[in-house]
Formats: C-alpha cells, sequence, structure tokens
C-alpha cells in the first residue's frame, strides 16, 4: 500500500459528504458529542463503581459490628457466669470462713478446758486419794465409836459417883 495522495483523501471526504452539505460537520459533532457522552458515561460507571464500593464497604462494617455484637453478646454471658461463679465462691468462702471461726472458737475453748484440768489430778490418783480417805474416815468412825463409847462409859461412871457423892451427903 504506498501512500495516500491528497486527491485521494479529498475524494473520499466528497464521497462521505455526498453533495457537500455538512455531513462531515455532522460526523465530527456526532463524534465528539459521542466522545463527550462516553466520558460522561465513564464517569457514571466510576460513580457507580465508587457507590457500589462505598456501599459494599457500609455492607462489610454492616456484618463486622453484628458480629462484634455477638462476640460482646458471648463475652457478657461468659463475665456473667464467671460473675456467678464468682458469687458461688464467694458463698463457699464465707462457710469456710463460718467453720473455720468455729473450729478456732472450739480449740480455744478445748485449750482453756485442758488448762484447767491439767490442774487437777487424774482419775487414778484421785481415786486413790479417795479411797485412802474413805479408809481414814471409817478409821476416823471408829476412833469416834470408841471415843464416844469410853464418854458414855464415863458419863455412866460419873453419874455413878454424882449419885454416890449424893447419897453420901
Amino acid at each position: 500500500m504506498g501512500a495516500v495522495t491528497d486527491d485521494e483523501v479529498i475524494r473520499k471526504r466528497l464521497l462521505i459528504d455526498g453533495d457537500g452539505a455538512g455531513d462531515d460537520r455532522r460526523i465530527n459533532l456526532l463524534v465528539k458529542s459521542f466522545i463527550k457522552w462516553y466520558s460522561q458515561y465513564q464517569r457514571m460507571l466510576s460513580t457507580l463503581s465508587q457507590c457500589e464500593f462505598s456501599m459494599g464497604k457500609t455492607l462489610l462494617v454492616y456484618d463486622m459490628n453484628l458480629r462484634e455484637m455477638e462476640n460482646y453478646e458471648k463475652i457478657y454471658k461468659e463475665i456473667e457466669c464467671s460473675i456467678a461463679g464468682a458469687h458461688e465462691k464467694i458463698a463457699e468462702c464465707k462457710k469456710q470462713i463460718l467453720q473455720a471461726k468455729r473450729i478456732r472458737k472450739n480449740r480455744q475453748e478445748y485449750d482453756a478446758l485442758a488448762k484447767v484440768i491439767q490442774h487437777h489430778p487424774d482419775r487414778h490418783e484421785t481415786l486413790k486419794e479417795l479411797e485412802a480417805l474413805g479408809k481414814e474416815l471409817e478409821h476416823l468412825s471408829h476412833i469416834k465409836e470408841s471415843v464416844e463409847d469410853k464418854l458414855e462409859l464415863r458419863r455412866k461412871q460419873f453419874h455413878v459417883l454424882l449419885s454416890t457423892i449424893h447419897e453420901l451427903q
């Protein structure tokens, strides 16, 4: 293919333009309108793309917020369970403290009683002492009876003596 000459270009323009009524200008206007429309179309597509991106972003944020709410509800329930468990542990610890106080009080009373008991002799020694005291008491009661018998005898003798003295007078 060779170089295109000016004549051929003019011929083609005349063929396209027809009778030369300005169809070329109309085509140029149409092409300019089409280019203008196309650029506006591209801007509209870009704007639509930005809107779609913004909507997609909003939907993703919405989904993320829903998941976060579910996560927070899960955490809230776990915290509630932890609080309930802590209350149960506190109640159990209070019971243990009361029991420990009762045990401590009982031990203190036991120690006080043990000190009192240690001051007293044990049962075996006490029984020995009681037995010894019983024997001594029995011995003393025999002595008392013997003294009373002697006293009674002396009274009688004194009475006889007094009656004899009285008779003598």
